[in-house]
């Protein structure tokens, strides 16, 4: 079990992996094909990483076979060689540095971490820049000094080569990365290193935890809250809960990292399934900057920026500082306008407005990807005024930079860095203080340490306090508690400026007074009164088709199959309705929601309901998918 087979399929011949010892070609009358080739003389996929598939398909209610080629790089997955027999060397695991000492705070949370042995699940939540990684290294030097391996997960590709850098200066060539920007052979041979147990640390996104690495002795998952975790096609699985389960089967201590951490994670602190360590106070003893609210209605605004925002980014710039302008949208202009007669420019594919990308003059829909030039004119009314409606990074840099002179103003968004590399060298010119003015996305607001950052600008968050998800505010206080945490990290005095129509809105006014624990407090009161998670348990199943009778007859079906069966009110199954956005890529979308206080019985239902949706003969004529614990219901 575990090794590869080239097996003949058709017409084809295609890789799949061993699940049991040989078996006789005429089974109880029937024949069967032969293996063609054996590839692998021993397992290459080793037990506890096909138990970890087994059960990932299981819980996921996704197929097995989609699950094993998600554990194994592209080479691999294709029946590449292994060279298992004469891998190369690696040198073992050194302290390189000197560790800094740890403040009182951190030694009291270093001891929470190290308590008791084998499989634990323990919470480090600390406030930005209060040396969390620290404690990761001190734990990872503990966990290599008894001869294991380290696991350390991180939500975005961006966030590896900071994080590595500061393990590889701590331990040396023992360290490797593991993500999908990546060239194949390069992930193939961490893949097989990590296997031989030549590398002591790996440092990876989500699809590295199903690294296969023999010695595992602890499981880190950095900025756990982090919505990046979770797969959001195919595989729909969490790799930050897989995480844990892998610890839990390496008898290997989990250490869940946030200086936010989600609901369900504190809800199981609070609940003793889970260790709580806390770090309140930067190393450097400043406190966070406190967040100043900028009342923005009814002023007149430059690009989206109040003046008061912009004299404070130029104040920064002369005194030497640095600034970060945060805005959770790419592109020039959200939409493009014709001011004679109000007409947008929608997107033909999606229930959505096409985003005008100027530097390109293209514009592009971010739902399903479909792009087109820019009209000339109207095409209602065949006016020439077309104006770009509302900002994004793209439109931000280009005032900054007029705003600035002589400033270097830079923008992080995926549009604008696409090259391999690109990111290392901007955060090097950040570091280097040779950016004075950063604007981006997500990109910036998780982990990144920048040294001279001394104002943050957050132009936008209104619209995350009457999103329709019911994640959308604990997103919200998370990116805001994230992103002011950028900066002052080491000890200078800093500014951040959130600008707003909502001053008053209550949940606002409970994060600004109260902090990102106050928000978690309100929220869970609310979670608890409507029976959300982390009071319950959801599974959500989604239907795509070209029109959306069809969808909601298969969600109706699959309904009725639910349903069979049932207890009285173990499970509330809501829908089949259509979803947020109905329209998306050209294809109609519904979905239908189950609830249930256990976690069994709705994995039952499942069970017992997904398999025979499979036969029926409207799945050949659709798109359908489970998604167990959604991040959102969209």
């Amino acid at each position: 079990p575990g090794a590869r087979l080239r097996v003949p399929f058709g017409r084809r011949q295609v890789i799949g992996i061993a699940m049991g010892g040989p078996r006789p070609l005429e089974v109880a009358g029937r024949t069967y094909k032969g293996v063609t080739e054996v590839l692998d003389t021993e397992a290459l996929l080793p037990a506890d990483v096909m138990e970890l598939c087994s059960w990932a398909a299981s819980y996921y209610q996704h197929p097995l076979g989609e699950v094993l080629a998600a554990a194994l790089p592209g080479p691999l997955r294709r029946g590449g060689k292994t060279g298992l027999k004469e891998p190369p060397a690696s040198p073992p695991a050194s302290q390189l540095e000197t560790p800094p000492a740890l403040t009182v705070e951190q030694s009291a949370a270093l001891a929470v971490l190290r308590e008791g042995q084998g499989f634990g699940v323990t919470l480090l939540e600390g406030v930005t820049g209060s040396g969390k990684t620290e404690l990761y290294l001190r734990c990872a030097s503990d966990a290599i000094a008894a001869g294991k391996q380290v696991l350390v997960l991180v939500p975005e590709i961006g966030l590896t080569p900071q994080l590595t850098a500061r393990f590889a200066a701590r331990f040396g060539a023992a360290v490797a990365s593991y993500h999908s920007a990546m060239a194949d052979g390069e992930r193939a041979r961490t893949w097989l290193r990590a296997r031989a147990g030549q590398v002591s640390v790996v440092i990876g996104t989500r699809s590295a935890v199903f690294l296969p690495m023999p010695a595992l002795g602890l499981v880190v998952v950095d900025e756990e809250h982090d919505g990046s975790f979770k797969q959001q096609d195919g595989l729909r699985y969490s790799a930050r809960d897989l995480a844990i389960l892998r610890g839990q089967r390496a008898s290997a201590p989990v250490i869940l990292g946030s200086a936010t951490p989600s609901l369900e994670t504190l809800h199981n602190a609070g609940a003793g399934r889970y260790r709580h360590a806390q770090l309140k106070q930067r190393v450097h003893r400043v406190a966070p900057p406190a967040i100043r609210l900028l009342d923005i209605r009814g002023q007149a605004l430059e690009h989206g920026l109040a003046p008061q925002l912009i004299a404070a980014i130029e104040r920064h710039a002369e005194a030497g500082g640095q600034s970060l302008l945060f805005i959770n949208r790419r592109g020039y202009s959200p939409a493009l306008l014709c001011h004679t007669c109000g007409w947008q420019a929608p997107c033909k594919r999606c229930d959505a407005r096409l985003t005008l990308h100027r530097s390109r003059g293209r514009l592009i829909c971010h739902h399903c990807g479909s792009e087109r030039a820019v009209p000339a004119k109207c095409e209602d009314c065949g006016g020439h005024a077309l104006i770009p409606l509302g900002q994004g990074t793209e439109r931000i840099e280009d005032a900054l930079r007029i705003a600035l002179p002589g400033k270097r103003v830079e923008r992080f968004d995926s549009d604008s860095i696409r090259k391999r590399g690109e990111l290392e060298r901007l955060l090097g010119d950040v570091h280097a203080g040779k950016i004075h003015v950063l604007v981006g996305t997500q990109m910036l607001a998780k982990g990144h340490d920048f040294p001279g950052l001394s104002l943050v600008g957050i132009l936008d968050v209104d619209a995350a306090l009457y999103g329709s998800d019911f994640r959308a505010t604990e997103r919200m206080g998370q990116l805001i508690t994230q992103v002011a945490g950028r900066a002052g990290r080491t000890g200078q005095s800093a500014e951040v400026f959130l600008q707003t129509h909502q001053p008053q809105h209550p949940l606002l006014r409970s994060l600004l007074s109260g902090g990102y624990r106050a928000l978690c407090e309100t929220l869970v009161a609310q979670r608890q009164e409507m029976r959300l998670p982390p009071f319950s348990h959801l599974a959500l199943l989604r239907a795509e088709s070209g029109t959306m009778a069809t969808a909601l007859e298969f969600l109706q079906h699959a309904r009725a199959a639910l349903d069979q069966g049932a207890g009285p009110g173990s499970i509330e199954i809501l829908g089949p309705v259509p979803a947020p956005m109905e329209k998306r890529g050209g294809r109609y979308r519904a979905q239908l929601l189950l609830q249930a206080a256990s976690r069994s019985a709705l994995q039952q239902r499942l069970a017992a309901a997904v398999p025979a949706l499979d036969e029926h003969p409207l799945a050949r004529k659709l798109r359908w998918s489970v998604d167990v614990d959604p991040l959102d219901l969209f």
